[in-house]
């Protein structure tokens, strides 16, 4: 139940900050408009009243309070009685596929959450101004327009706090007709919205009045009981275990179960892997993992590989008898078959990407993949590794995707060997600059000779990548990865169990002269003891390397990654920090292809020792 949220972080912080930039773009289309974000609620009522006296009028973050309502609306346009409410996200919009939105007034479960928003906003206006016409619209980017304008991200810079955006001189004057942003209005679901009930957990009821009701119970500082379900998976107030915080989550499912602190199981059903009866094994009464059964989970194991169920009861249940001394679960069988298919030399790859908002580069859509960075690790027959190649290209305004792949291209042309990544994004994103290829306006004079590259990679060509993710999935089980199978947590799992791994990586050999060559490493001991003599996760290493050297980078999750890339893409960037940023970059997606070399050598290395000795080393 409790994690390391950092990645989440890194990645909510990725959200964000596209957020303010489409924020600040929205209000460029409005060149007259008044700004009144980052005023207190108190003075921005005061202020929204008097500019309201106004005949016409544009405010930024109004205010406007009825009963114990209170709301501030992205942008309020008054034309005489009219009144335009818009609400501003930066949530893609495809204005070639409407029916997305919603069908004959109902909503989609995609934008729900986005059109009880502005019904609620709406809702509050009609009752500050009963006999004004007033209109309700969703302005979000439409991956249906592509940017006629170069650098335009580049336009909004993000602050360094991460949230102030202030925008360039060149950002005036924009308009509608370049914008990349849709204007789409939603009255007739904000209508669907306010006279049908709304569902939330333990009830229903029509908006206005459980908005009441809650009010009501904020402001007497009532304590609405929360029933708990599957959606406690994504309690937004949880927080980790040894917070300081307090945690809403932990609340409620003390108070639900009658449990204490100390009667809080370790893990509840809501950390089941990939299971989707979470629900009902709830409301039957079973909360603690360690209370579901192999008939609650439909238990069904496969001959040929871990099958899902396997791999949920051995969460649930811990290691079979047999594998319990060596502490994980490898399935032999299907690790032989999979390593019988291997070419020698072993090849990894990961690629740092990013998907604005708002396009770094003329012609590209909103949320257009950029992939700017790449890793490439060589593991030999013989057992030697070594970090290949590296590609980072982040000058700013220069498109990275054709240079990208022409350069992934010479890494990987010069033998026959299997390439190796991990999940399916290094796939998604080579069909995308595939599609690309054949698009773009720039493509380049050499486009099929690396489309023909792409598609021998790509799933269904003849040397596609093998996916270590899904080998993991259906071969491998250790305990410490609570059933999860992200790289960073079979990483640190796997240099628990492997003594190869912690012979060769305790030695400080990645990166010294004789030992495992690196481009960014020098002398690097990657198996390093904590306090209680278990291995240190890798990444938090590389965390610690960053605060020794005062790298203001300090990468370390994807998320971070693709906000740097933004970072180095303004041109206002000092060579200092630059070279800072992208030393990081450099050094993170380097651990990113070593530790699936790593993975990938206690597996070989497990397998090396049966055949050779009939035992597991």
């Amino acid at each position: 139940m409790y994690k390391d949220a950092s990645a989440e972080n890194a990645f909510l912080k990725s959200l964000a900050a596209s957020g303010f930039q489409v924020g600040a773009l929205a209000k460029q289309l409005f060149p007259d408009g008044i700004d009144l974000e980052g005023v207190l609620p108190s003075a921005a009522l005061a202020k929204t009243g008097e500019l309201l006296r106004n005949d016409e009028v544009t405010i930024f973050e109004p205010a406007f309070t009825h009963g114990q309502f209170l709301i501030r609306c992205d942008i309020l346009i008054k034309r005489g009685n009219s009144l335009e409410i818009i609400e501003v996200k930066a949530k893609s919009y495809d204005s070639s596929k409407p029916a997305s939105l919603g069908v004959n007034g109902k909503p989609s479960a995609a934008y729900l959450p986005y059109l009880q928003d502005i019904a609620f906003q709406t809702y509050v206006l009609r009752l500050c101004f009963p006999d004004a016409e007033i209109r309700s619209y969703l302005m979000m980017p439409d991956k249906a327009r592509a940017a006629t304008l170069d650098q335009m991200n580049q336009l909004f810079p993000i602050g360094s706090d991460g949230k102030r955006v202030v925008p360039r001189s060149e950002a005036a004057g924009i308009g509608f007709e370049k914008s990349l942003l849709s204007k789409i209005p939603v009255d007739q679901y904000v209508e669907t919205i306010l006279n049908e009930p709304i569902r939330f957990p333990g009830g229903e009821g029509l908006l206005p009045n459980v908005a009441e009701r809650w009010a009501q119970a904020y402001v007497s500082g009532e304590v609405i009981e929360a029933p708990i379900g599957s959606h406690c998976a994504s309690c937004e107030f949880k927080a980790e275990k040894g917070s300081s915080l307090s945690s809403g989550f932990h609340e409620c499912w003390k108070e639900a179960n009658g449990w204490s602190d100390d009667d809080f199981p370790e893990a509840t059903v809501l950390d089941l892997w990939n299971f989707r009866g979470k629900e009902r094994l709830i409301q039957s009464g079973k909360r603690a993992l360690s209370g579901v059964t192999q008939e609650d989970i439909g238990y069904a194991p496969l001959a040929d590989r871990l099958s899902p169920s396997e791999r949920q009861w051995f969460q649930i249940n811990g290691l079979p008898a047999p594998h319990m001394k060596r502490g994980y679960f490898i399935h032999e069988s299907y690790m032989s078959r999979q390593m019988e298919s291997w070419r020698y030399p072993l090849h990894f790859i990961d690629f740092e990407t990013c998907a604005p908002a708002l396009p770094f580069h003329i012609g590209m859509k909103p949320f257009e993949s950029v992939a700017f960075q790449f890793s490439h690790h060589i593991l030999e027959s013989d057992g030697k590794l070594r970090h290949a190649d590296e590609f980072l290209l982040a000058r700013v305004g220069q498109f990275p995707n054709f240079e990208f792949v022409r350069a992934l291209k010479h890494a990987l042309e010069a033998d026959d060997g299997t390439v190796f990544c991990w999940a399916a994004h290094e796939n998604t994103i080579l069909e995308h600059i595939h599609k690309q290829l054949h698009s773009r306006d720039d493509a380049p004079a050499d486009a099929e000779e690396l489309s023909d590259f792409i598609g021998r990679l790509v799933k269904g060509g003849d040397r596609q990548m093998v996916d270590l993710k899904k080998i993991a999935e259906e071969g491998y089980f250790h305990p410490a990865t609570k059933g999860g199978n992200s790289i960073k947590q079979v990483l640190p799992a796997a240099l628990s169990s492997s003594a190869y791994l912690r012979e060769r990586y305790s030695k400080p050999i990645y990166g010294a002269q004789d030992g495992i060559p690196s481009k960014n490493y020098d002398g690097i001991a990657w198996w390093q003891a904590d306090q209680d003599g278990k291995p240190k996760d890798p990444y938090k290493i590389l965390r610690g390397l960053a605060s020794q050297i005062s790298d203001a980078g300090g990468i370390a999750e994807g998320g971070e990654a693709a906000m740097a890339y933004g970072q180095l893409q303004d041109p206002d960037l000092r060579q200092r920090q630059r070279d800072a940023v992208e030393a990081s970059l450099k050094r993170y997606c380097e651990l990113d292809t070593l530790a699936m070399a790593m993975i990938a050598e206690s597996w070989i290395q497990r397998s090396f020792y049966i055949e050779e000795f009939g035992h597991a080393r």
